[in-house]
């Protein structure tokens, strides 16, 4: 007895009919999502840098639409069961060359077909363990850069402490020296520069040189 037949797959689909694209350039990309989950899928098609990507990706979307508001499911709980396209109309063009002759040209169109339905409980309660240990994981990640905030911060402000107090230091022993040159200051005045005071001797000589020059 013949098994299932990819078109018979039960659950929710979507499809787009006669897109401009040959068959075989949408299998390419079908075959890269097909069995994955719905938010896998959707990143594999966001980073793969084909025009069948960006189409399958809204179908795919669709029919992730379709099973949320028509069958009540969870879009988190659903996986790519199928995925196909097959052939539609080809239009056929002529293209003139050489020697009157004529080349066909065929525009061909393809039908996208994308089936998502529900995981089974033990791929769901795969999924829900590593979606658990990721946030699990990040909590962790956060709570240990909140705890290197903390000590940064404190780091942060014993330095500020320490130049504050070293500041501090600096502006007392510049008082103490401004004090000291006053106290100098007013006690004797300083002679001025390339000026010697007048011993007692010289004075008296020259008193006598004086009285001799009068005599």
């Amino acid at each position: 007895m013949p098994g299932l037949k990819t078109n018979e797959v039960p659950g929710t689909r979507a499809v787009l009919r006669h897109y401009r694209m040959s068959a075989t350039k949408a299998r390419q990309v079908l075959d890269l999502v097909r069995g994955q989950d719905v938010d896998r899928a959707q990143e594999i098609l966001a980073s793969t840098p084909r025009e069948a990507a960006r189409v399958v990706g809204k179908v795919l979307a669709s029919a992730a639409a379709n099973a949320r508001h028509n069958d009540g499911l969870d879009p988190e709980e659903l996986y790519v069961s199928a995925c196909y396209a097959d052939e539609g109309a080809t239009a056929k063009r002529w293209r003139p060359r050489a020697r009157g002759r004529a080349t066909r040209i065929r525009k061909r169109t393809c039908h996208i077909t994308v089936i998502v339905s529900r995981l089974d409980e033990e791929r769901l309660a795969r999924k829900r363990s590593t979606i658990a240990a990721a946030a699990a994981t990040r909590s962790r990640r956060v709570a240990a850069s909140r705890r290197g905030e903390g000590r940064a911060a404190r780091r942060a402000e014993e330095a500020e402490a320490q130049v504050t107090e070293e500041q501090g230091a600096e502006e007392l022993v510049t008082e103490e020296t401004e004090t000291g040159v006053e106290a100098e200051a007013e006690g004797e005045e300083p002679a001025a520069e390339g000026e010697e005071p007048a011993a007692e001797g010289d004075a008296d000589t020259d008193a006598e040189h004086d009285a001799e020059e009068e005599d």
